[in-house]
């Protein structure tokens, strides 16, 4: 039985949290920041403190024991999974003699995904000054646990990423597609250059060079054995490419059952075998491609999977935005165009902060001139 509680409340599982509560406060479009995802993380044991993501979520309740506010927290032993590079700061720190581990971080764990990291109750006025009380109270609860730092990534815009305390936004770089209102893949295709044309048509024929039938599995058309398939998948491009599988298959399973309707498995058949998959989560506005894996190699066939086929099912279902996750700079030339990325961080360390400061202002310099460089290079005729 829940507790009912009251203020501010730091938890270690979403089991002490409803689930219609926690959705309410959150939203339930935008599918990684749901009790059903972030709980499947939890019991799979994908995301514990095994892993290095020990859950400490950050809760406000009113005095009635309504969720006013929500932030995903995790106490992280390391910096894997989390796609915003801090290693080198872990090293220094190490040279010094300082201990860079533990650190307080909210992150969907293994998903470079932008997004709110700060929900608050429809209820609340000053959205700005709570968002900043917040970050306080977190900062606050970060130097009660005595850890090196506090991190928030994939945050969707700096503006509100004030406090008392100082707070320094680092920038990236990721690659997303956007729908012009393109009634068919041949109208995108139409606005490119007539190589950049050329080339994706030519890599697109890898369907009928090699026999190929794609399938597009959403809702109650997913069923556990296409799951098995694509695990299996994950386990070999994780094998020969990372060497870390972090998510176990209870996950996959756990989203199965509670989440297929965010779920859209594109798979690849030859002679009505599966041979290769792609696993992306929709919302109203956005397709997020995240997985993909293949049995053997088909020259093109990660493209086609992971990048066209998510082009063709936005235009079909009219998603403005296709996110085909971290790097990549060979998107590009596929119609996928640079975007800022966010980052907010605080340091407890002052002369580390100050250290770390600037080479955030050069970093961010760098990024400037990168975007710049990468729009030069863009696909289309304008």
């Amino acid at each position: 039985m829940l507790l009912k509680k009251s203020g501010i409340n730091f938890i270690d599982s979403l089991e002490e949290v409803q689930k219609n509560d926690w959705n309410s406060c959150v939203g339930n479009d935008h599918p990684f920041t749901q009790y059903e995802f972030l709980l499947a993380l939890e019991e799979s044991k994908s995301a514990c403190t095994q892993t290095g993501w020990k859950s400490h979520h950050y809760i406000e309740y009113d005095e009635e024991s309504k969720i006013m506010a929500i932030c995903p927290l995790y106490l992280k032993s390391h910096s894997y999974g989390e796609y915003i590079f801090d290693h080198a700061w872990a090293d220094a720190y190490h040279r010094h003699g300082l201990s860079y581990y533990p650190k307080l971080q909210s992150a969907i764990p293994f998903t470079p995904v932008t997004g709110d990291r700060i929900f608050l109750n429809k209820k609340i006025k000053n959205k700005k000054n709570k968002i900043k009380e917040i970050i306080n109270n977190i900062i606050a609860e970060a130097k009660r646990l005595d850890v090196s730092s506090a991190h928030f990534n994939f945050i969707n815009s700096p503006n509100d990423w004030v406090a008392d305390e100082e707070i320094m936004i680092r920038e990236g770089i990721q690659f997303h597609w956007k729908n012009d209102g393109y009634k068919t893949f041949n109208d995108f295709l139409i606005t490119l250059s007539s190589r950049k044309r050329k080339q994706i048509k030519k890599e697109r024929q890898c369907l009928i060079n090699n026999n190929l039938e794609v399938r597009k599995f959403t809702g109650d058309e997913l069923l556990k054995e296409h799951f098995d398939f694509f695990y299996e998948c994950y386990l070999d491009t994780t094998g020969r490419k990372w060497g870390s599988t972090y998510l176990k298959k209870e996950f996959f399973l756990n989203i199965l059952k509670s989440f297929k309707d965010k779920i859209l498995l594109i798979v690849a058949f030859q002679d009505n075998q599966k041979i290769a998959s792609a696993l992306n989560f929709l919302s109203k506005t956005h397709l997020y491609g995240r997985l993909w894996g293949s049995k053997y190699e088909v020259p093109y066939l990660h493209f086609e999977l992971c990048y066209y086929q998510a082009i063709d099912f936005a235009i079909e279902n009219n998603i403005n935005f296709v996110e085909a996750g971290a790097q990549g700079e060979h998107k590009l030339s596929r119609g996928y165009l640079p975007e800022k990325t966010w980052s907010a961080h605080w340091i407890k360390q002052k002369e580390f902060s100050k250290a770390i400061c600037k080479f955030l202002d050069e970093e961010t310099k760098m990024i400037n001139f990168h975007k710049k460089d990468l729009e030069a290079l863009a696909p289309y005729k304008n």
